[in-house]
């Protein structure tokens, strides 16, 4: 609604105020429902599936460690099975080196990526501040 004096000599001018209250909340409500219908509309789960690179090989260096987990979430340290006890030690005493070596993650498409997330979090914690993935070429 418009808010103008009632003069009594003013009654006979048009009104040429546009009244915006009414489209402000036409525009308000719109936004609400949009803001409350976005979410519903992306899907809950995210299929992820580990893609192949086609990139050149970096050359290896002889202080990078391979860190590799099979299907089953057992870890491999250069070739050598592990435990988790024993891979926060190795990873402490990584992390400790000089120049400090780069850790290089080889997971199987099947690893949960919950596996994955445990073991770089257990890397930032110990102190490892060089990480590189591995993936297969195609």
């Amino acid at each position: 609604m418009a808010f103008n004096e009632f003069n009594n000599d003013c009654n006979n001018q048009p009104l040429s105020e546009i009244n915006m209250v009414p489209l402000i909340d036409v525009m308000l409500v719109l936004l609400i429902l949009f803001i409350i219908t976005a979410p519903l509309l992306t899907p809950h789960a995210v299929k992820i599936d580990v893609p192949q690179a086609t990139s050149q090989a970096i050359p290896s260096e002889a202080n990078n460690i391979v860190l590799a987990i099979d299907e089953q979430g057992i870890l491999f340290w250069n070739d050598k099975p592990i435990n988790e006890q024993e891979l926060t030690n190795h990873l402490s005493e990584a992390a400790q080196k000089n120049p400090q070596p780069e850790l290089h993650l080889r997971a199987s498409k099947k690893t949960q990526y919950q596996k994955l997330a445990e073991i770089m979090s257990t890397a930032q914690h110990a102190g490892i501040t060089r990480l590189g993935f591995i993936t297969e070429s195609k």
